[in-house]
């Protein structure tokens, strides 16, 4: 039989679980975000070497995991797309699953975070967005011919109005909305600009004032060299190498609540971004259940 990292069917017994949230309404340039999870998925189930060099273990073997599919979003309003996330999240979280959810647009975020808030004191969670946007806009209108306020621009001003802190990462494009927002706010909005050198990965983890943090990874904030596929891509960006080390030490020194992975646009000409998103999501999951081996 051959091993995979999807490993069971039954979420009762899963440790983790992969949920898909193929949603895709309001991106503002390149679409095909609604098929990336399906792409992602193929790739950690039959693409992706099992044995973690550096932990020296395989977590496909040690950890229990199943897929979901947030189900009949693909239709609807960025609103409703995203309380529809949050009520499956928040079925998941309660019951103790740790999730990677797979995106879909930025908006798929708000889901996840809006449950979590439910459950657990937003305040005491901070996300840590790698991002080469702030997407802090209060509605899309200077770009849009509808106002519409949870589009994927906007998906964290409205994770923020919930009560968390933001770090962010990787930022080199600004609104003058987003810009003006964050200056107003900047005790509980970090942003980690990205310019011509790598920032101090210890700095960035000290500025992470909570025990407690949720990872969101818009595949954009990486070089399009590392990820070329996503609807708006910004030159420059976070390095494959340092990213991966970013997510790595943030979860070894923290206590990680849940991640996503967002924006893939999967290429006809190109898998490089897939491959990426899923080795991150496989990452991901070492470093969060590598007490269970003994790491």
């Amino acid at each position: 039989m051959i091993d995979r990292i999807v490993n069971t069917k039954d979420i009762k017994k899963a440790d983790m679980v992969i949920l898909s949230a193929p949603y895709e309404h309001s991106v503002s340039f390149m679409g095909g975000t609604a098929r990336a999870p399906k792409k992602i998925i193929e790739v950690l189930d039959n693409n992706l070497e099992l044995f973690d060099v550096n932990l020296h273990y395989e977590p496909a073997k040690m950890i229990r995991t199943a897929h979901k599919e947030v189900a009949g979003i693909r239709k609807l309003i960025p609103q409703k797309a995203a309380e529809k996330i949050s009520a499956e999240y928040q079925k998941l979280f309660k019951d103790d699953k740790f999730i990677i959810m797979l995106g879909g647009e930025h908006t798929v975020s708000l889901g996840a975070l809006s449950a979590i808030a439910k459950v657990e004191n937003p305040k005491d969670i901070t996300i840590l967005q790698i991002d080469a946007h702030q997407d802090l806009r209060d509605d899309d209108s200077d770009y849009s011919n509808k106002k519409e306020k949870y589009a994927h621009s906007c998906a964290m001003r409205r994770v923020h109005e919930l009560g968390f802190p933001i770090v962010q990462v990787g930022i080199r494009t600004y609104s003058k909305y987003e810009y003006e927002y964050w200056q107003k706010n900047k005790k509980t909005i970090t942003v980690f600009e990205w310019k011509n050198k790598p920032i101090s990965i210890e700095e960035i983890i000290a500025s992470i004032k909570t025990k407690n943090v949720y990872i969101t990874v818009d595949v954009d904030g990486f070089d399009p060299a590392h990820m070329p596929g996503t609807g708006t891509p910004v030159q420059g960006g976070l390095d494959w190498h340092y990213g991966l080390d970013l997510i790595e030490r943030a979860i070894d020194k923290k206590r990680l609540v849940g991640a996503d992975i967002v924006e893939v646009s999967p290429q006809r000409d190109s898998v490089l971004t897939e491959f990426g998103a899923a080795l991150i999501c496989y990452r991901i999951m070492a470093h969060k259940f590598r007490m269970k081996n003994g790491k």
